[in-house]
């Protein structure tokens, strides 16, 4: 089984059923349905057999985010839920996904298939190639770029429905999805091409979205740490200045451990 690892992408998980209960009267119907999705794509139930309430869920949330925990959706919460992010779910053991998906081997490559209009070919090239360089450099894990054939990592942009059952949502709100490691789609890559791509504090970053996709394909799920590289909403750091965090550097070497002092 493979998961849905980040950032800003969405998970198109099954229609989970919700027990009968009753919703605070303060909600309108379209929040309420609104909340619901949100909690389906990133916060989906373990089990169909769970019986959490609404409230109960909204406050699983709450918490993730270190927000006030209340189960009503607030400003605070509602401002939250509205934030450009990545499409993959933050399930609550964030460090790495359920199983501890990883790569069997050190060498990797990846191929870039297509290119958004936004940014010259080569800033493209070179943004990829950066964000790479945030997980090699604190592990033994080495990129290599192909052109032909299989890719262990394949790189696409696209719009709306893309061929993989979880299509973007035009600009805005998520922004990239990827897939853990494995066969067919594992290690995969997507970025929603009706977002504004940049390589400054423009739009959105191309390369620090990339960084965080790329944890996801190499197996790391999202973290509820503000600070790190895989929390999952976006927010804006110089590339120039960037920093992995201890949270993300612990995660990504757990996997695969440290990048020998001579390499």
């Amino acid at each position: 089984m493979q998961y849905l690892l980040l950032c800003a992408a969405v998970l198109l998980s099954e229609s989970l059923a919700f027990p009968a209960q009753r919703e605070p009267e303060s909600w309108r119907n379209t929040d309420t349905e609104n909340v619901k999705a949100y909690l389906d794509k990133f916060f989906p139930l373990v089990t169909k057999t769970q019986s959490l309430s609404l409230e109960e869920r909204i406050k699983e949330m709450q918490r993730f985010f270190h927000l006030t925990v209340t189960g009503k959706l607030n400003a605070e919460t509602e401002e939250t839920m509205k934030q450009p992010r990545c499409g993959v779910p933050d399930i609550a053991d964030y460090k790495t996904f359920p199983g501890n998906p990883r790569w069997r081997k050190t060498h990797l490559t990846y191929k870039i298939v297509n290119y958004t209009p936004d940014l010259p070919q080569k800033k493209v090239d070179d943004a990829i190639r950066r964000a790479f360089m945030v997980w090699s450099d604190v592990t033994p894990l080495q990129f290599k770029r192909v052109f032909r054939g299989n890719a262990d990592i394949v790189i696409a942009f696209a719009r709306r429905a893309h061929g993989d059952g979880n299509p973007f949502d035009g600009r805005g709100n998520t922004l990239a999805h990827a897939y853990a490691p494995g066969e067919g789609l594992g290690g995969d890559a997507h970025f929603d091409d009706d977002e504004r791509w940049s390589e400054s504090n423009q739009e959105v970053n191309l390369f620090l979205v990339a960084a965080h996709e790329f944890g996801h394909s190499l197996g790391l799920a999202h973290s509820n740490v503000r600070e790190a590289l895989m929390y999952p909403l976006y927010s804006y750091v110089n590339p120039a200045t960037f920093r992995l965090s201890d949270d993300d550097r612990k995660g990504i070497q757990k996997l695969y451990g440290r990048r020998s002092p001579n390499s």
